[in-house]
């Protein structure tokens, strides 16, 4: 991802990703660019954090992706040929994907966790209403 930041402020913006398609031999139209993008922006800035651009790459492993979407095409231009790359670069590019895999499930956990406190929080903003209501009602009895 760093290598296409060429704002490097670590982020992936449109005209960024449209280098990037366009390096890998997929250019994408303005309007595909905007709906990568906003496929995996789970923030709404209108850009691609690395852990944005990791969710890529886990949707695409989990089936997630229309087929014909520019994330998909991503996705599979990011895997490596050993016949072209050698295995000195499969060896590097396989120790990414470990450590990218790993960043993953490090990635699902915070997820998980994220969701379980927004879960936490309703669940206590029913209770604090349902108090209230029951308070209300011994008063306007």
């Amino acid at each position: 991802i760093r290598r296409y930041d060429s704002g490097r402020d670590g982020y992936i913006d449109l005209m960024e990703l449209k280098l990037m398609m366009e390096k890998l031999g997929a250019p994408q139209t303005h309007l595909g660019l905007k709906n990568m993008i906003k496929e995996v922006d789970e923030d709404f800035d209108g850009k691609l954090s690395f852990r944005e651009f990791l969710l890529i790459f886990h949707k695409a492993a989990a089936g997630e992706l229309e087929e014909d979407s520019g994330l998909l095409t991503l996705a599979k231009l990011s895997e490596i040929d050993v016949s072209i790359e050698g295995v000195k670069g499969a060896k590097n590019f396989f120790e990414a994907k470990v450590q990218a895999l790993s960043s993953a499930s490090k990635f699902e956990a915070e997820i998980k966790a994220e969701q379980d406190e927004r879960k936490r929080e309703e669940e206590e903003r029913k209770h604090r209403r349902a108090a209230f209501r029951e308070l209300k009602s011994a008063f306007t009895q």
